[in-house]
């Protein structure tokens, strides 16, 4: 299913360029299974092509991301609340937790944004609990934006290198979440490790 949404974004998206990138990277940033480890790389061989430039593509992905990030943001900011108070005893929530998610985006909200757009399934879903949590709007624009940013050109370069064989990324794209992951998860050991020492 997912492969065929794939094939179906990248279809337009070769037809329509930037506005079709804008409308991938905003489904991308909601809860849609369009994963950018596919959509990135075909905007990179676009560029390879010469249909795009790394610039157009690097503002356009983070304006579309950015633009389904709010979506969600505000899905959560003024929904989720009162969904959680309805319905959370169905899942074991109540207002505590959703206190303690406040205190979490109050206090960790920057990192937690940013880091979660290079984890797989977690950047689709970040932006709900900030929106739940109230983290600051500002903060949370700039720090989505940047790991989007950062994100998406990888991505998009890799992409540009791969060239015509840029569906290659596709097979091994699971393989290179790992790898973003555990790369992630040892650097968070590390730090609690240095501190703990300190």
């Amino acid at each position: 299913m997912t492969t065929i949404i794939v094939d179906y974004i990248t279809a337009i998206l070769a037809v329509t360029g930037y506005p079709g990138l804008v409308f991938a990277m905003a489904l991308e940033s909601m809860i849609f299974p369009i994963p950018s480890e596919a959509i990135m790389p075909f905007a990179g061989f676009l560029w390879y092509s010469g249909e795009m430039t790394l610039l157009g593509i690097a503002w356009w992905s983070m304006v579309g991301s950015l633009i389904g990030s709010l979506f969600s943001y505000w899905l959560g900011y003024y929904g989720g609340r009162r969904l959680v108070l309805r319905f959370g005893h169905y899942l074991l929530l109540n207002e505590e937790h959703l206190k303690k998610t406040e205190e979490f985006f109050a206090r960790s909200g920057e990192k937690a944004v940013f880091f979660s757009r290079f984890i797989p399934i977690v950047r689709h879903l970040i932006s709900i609990p900030a929106g739940i949590g109230k983290m600051n709007l500002g903060k949370f624009v700039i720090y989505t934006a940047i790991g989007a940013f950062l994100w998406n050109d990888l991505l998009a370069i890799i992409g540009y290198y791969l060239g015509q064989n840029w569906e290659i990324i596709k097979e091994y794209g699971n393989y290179m979440d790992i790898i973003v992951v555990v790369g992630m998860v040892a650097v968070a050991i590390w730090f609690w490790w240095r501190k703990r020492r300190s």
